[in-house]
């Protein structure tokens, strides 16, 4: 799930794939503001057949976390 993560996040910020770790924030290391977060919301809803709350979104800050989430709405 990591690497479909990266992928999705390379379309939307100009990052090497390898340079993204669970760690890497959104808004600080990668540079999303918050329309290209909900970009990237809306794309892994299509992309990965799963529901986002947005409620829930708000606490989510890093790679690693996003991931957590993803996981959690496939179950």
């Amino acid at each position: 799930m990591l690497e479909k993560m990266k992928e999705l996040i390379c379309n939307y910020v100009d990052v090497e794939p390898e340079a993204i770790t669970e760690d890497s924030r959104f808004i600080e290391d990668l540079g999303f503001n918050s329309f290209d977060f909900m970009s990237l919301l809306g794309e892994m809803e299509n992309e990965l057949g799963i529901t986002v709350d947005e409620q829930e979104v708000v606490n989510i800050h890093t790679v690693g976390e996003a991931v957590k989430y993803i996981e959690s709405r496939k179950a």
